[in-house]
């Protein structure tokens, strides 16, 4: 089977997830969701740190662990889900191109509540890490790429103008309609840049 990959951009309780296969006249898109990655749907679980820093910091930990072991579990469901209509397609989801943000590792659960800065950072980081556990679990090869640098990175390694790039994901997405916002486009590009990685290259024997 020919190689894909899965991109996604996180958001609080829910991401944007696409992917995509390389042909030989370019990317095309197999498969796009936004899986939720709370079971409820609310502020108290999409943003699971600024609820915690209301609680007893026992209470607080029990809930974060709780929310993250949600979040872990729904990913893990989406990314089954996108495997298997990637497969029906005659694809093999091979790689996985993340989205990591700028921030350095966070600090322990009280020092996070202490700072709100630090809440909105870890909010953040608990859905991310939850779809790159699922990636890593499933065996996808885990290429990650600052969102502050994702544009100059596709630029030099795709070899096309930002614009340019943006306009090819943009029309990508017609055929799927909406919702195909930037979140869609940038998964696309995670993804595209994972299948051009070099160890995917080098798997496929290309040069």
């Amino acid at each position: 089977m020919k190689k894909a990959a899965v991109g996604f951009r996180v958001h609080s309780g829910w991401a944007a997830m696409v992917a995509v296969a390389l042909e030989k006249s370019g990317p095309v898109l197999l498969y796009r969701e936004r899986p939720h990655l709370v079971k409820i749907f609310s502020y108290s679980y999409r943003q699971p740190y600024h609820t915690a820093a209301k609680m007893p910091l026992e209470e607080a930990r029990t809930f974060i662990s709780q929310v993250r072991d949600e979040a872990r579990g729904l990913a893990r469901g989406a990314l089954r889900r996108m495997q298997a209509r990637v497969r029906e397609a005659g694809y093999h989801l091979s790689h996985c191109g993340a989205l990591a943000a700028s921030g350095r590792a966070l600090p322990n659960l009280e020092e996070i509540l202490a700072a709100h800065p630090l809440i909105h950072t870890a909010d953040g980081e608990l859905f991310r890490e939850a779809i790159l556990q699922a990636s890593e679990r499933s065996g996808l090869k885990t290429e990650r790429v600052k969102e502050k640098e994702l544009l100059e990175t596709a630029r030099k390694i795709l070899r096309k103008q930002p614009a340019a790039l943006l306009r090819q994901t943009a029309e990508m997405g017609k055929a799927f309609g909406s919702p195909w916002s930037q979140d869609e486009k940038f998964a696309t590009l995670a993804a595209w840049l994972a299948l051009r990685s070099k160890s995917s290259r080098k798997r496929s024997g290309a040069t």
